[in-house]
């Protein structure tokens, strides 16, 4: 029987030849902490009485409360900073999202990569395995450059066709989570394939992957290809470009035809309660966010900027814009985006999870938010009665301009 690239990958990091199913001890390319919970990690570190396992494989990276607002974040990236001088690791201080900043400085095909943040699952759209981990099991891995999991089935998502106007890879993974539920793929990987994958561009797939855990999946996986070229071209490594065997077995299949898909929307207060957003137009709106680390890339920005051009956001609008990285900003900027979402009435938040958690733009009670963020749970944004929905970037921006949530074909 043939491997997964899942399997492939795990078993070149721990020198052996398991299978889905077996537990195993696995060398890391790299560990990610951020200041969410480095505190914790930090804490459980020291009591191990160990140095870092490898400073060049070791990254902290602040990005959810930036600038410091709190005096519990204030403490928090002052122990970071302080730390990562002690044992010069190396240390991203409000320059973006973790996530992305991971994938343009670190991350390669055929890495393994655990972090502090159940959003780690990102990095599989290059063909990584990555997967988020508890400030326990990021402390004992800091120290030995090892984790023990059990390699994780997989679930084969075949994508057909093409995605239509107006349909972005953000419709495409609330339609799958939608289909397996919340819980549908609980300790699985996701690998997405076929025809409708390899015209899914680098953007699209870290997306996708980055949503993987909103259906319960340990990781999201896409396997490297010519698009994956294209990011790693300038890198001095370019990684390993495993792939699944064609007699490898997979847990379930389920197939997408994206021909036949329309605009999604995820509704309040679950990620998997996607409906097509026709059914629930007309929804009057009071923030619109459009950022974060499932979102918030040029690519995305571009459709956003493509779509709000010579237009105004409703006067009843709060539109956020948050560009995932601080290279992301500056390309904005230099091909014009800013500027025109600025014209068109939105703010530009600094580079960095802002909206997302409710790290920035907190809402009020009752009050409608529209993102292009992973989660929409209550109460995450702020009041527990506020309600959060999910879009695609052109979504959510013409949804701005409307005031109420609308089909951006429409």
């Amino acid at each position: 029987m043939g491997k997964t690239i899942i399997e492939k990958i795990l078993n070149h990091a721990g020198g052996g030849n398991a299978s889905a199913g077996d537990i195993v001890t696995v060398g890391l390319s790299y560990l990610m902490t951020n200041d969410a919970v480095a505190e914790l990690t930090i804490q459980a570190f020291e009591k191990l009485g160990k140095p870092p396992w490898r400073k060049d494989r070791i990254v902290f990276i602040l990005d959810h409360y930036i600038p410091a607002t709190t005096e519990n974040a204030a403490r928090t990236h002052k122990l970071m900073r302080d730390f990562a001088g002690k044992h010069g690791l190396p240390i991203f201080d409000q320059q973006g999202v973790c996530h992305q900043l991971m994938l343009e400085q670190f991350v390669l095909p055929g890495d393994v990569v655990i972090g502090t943040d159940s959003h780690t699952c990102t990095y599989g759209g290059i063909g990584a395995f990555s997967t988020g981990v508890g400030s326990t099991d990021g402390a004992v891995a800091m120290a030995t450059g090892n984790i023990w999991l059990k390699i994780p089935e997989t679930i084969r998502i075949e994508l057909t066709g093409a995605l239509p106007d107006h349909v972005h890879p953000k419709d495409v993974i609330l339609k799958i989570i939608s289909d397996l539920g919340a819980d549908g793929a609980t300790y699985k990987v996701l690998q997405f394939t076929g025809s409708g994958a390899a015209g899914i561009g680098n953007a699209g797939r870290f997306t996708m992957c980055n949503m993987a855990v909103e259906a319960g999946a340990k990781a999201g996986i896409f396997e490297p290809d010519k698009v994956t070229e294209d990011f790693v071209r300038d890198r001095k490594r370019k990684g390993i470009f495993f792939q699944s065997d064609p007699d490898a077995e997979y847990c379930m299949n389920m197939t997408v035809d994206l021909d036949r898909l329309s605009p999604q929307i995820s509704c309040p207060w679950s990620v998997d309660q996607v409906v097509p957003v026709d059914e629930a137009a007309g929804i009057r709106i009071d923030q619109a966010f459009i950022g974060s680390c499932t979102n918030g890339r040029i690519e995305d920005l571009r459709v956003a900027a493509h779509t709000l051009k010579g237009k105004k956001v409703h006067p009843q609008v709060r539109l956020l814009v948050a560009p995932a990285s601080q290279s992301i900003y500056r390309q904005a900027a230099a091909e014009g985006l800013i500027e025109i979402l600025i014209d068109a009435g939105a703010v530009i938040c600094n580079p960095g999870c802002s909206a997302c958690f409710g790290g920035q733009g907190m809402l009020w009670d009752g009050e409608v938010c529209i993102g292009t963020h992973n989660r929409n749970f209550r109460g995450r944004m702020g009041h527990k009665d506020a309600r959060v929905y999910l879009a695609s970037p052109e979504t959510v921006a013409v949804s701005a301009v409307a005031g109420y949530i609308k089909n951006p074909g429409q």
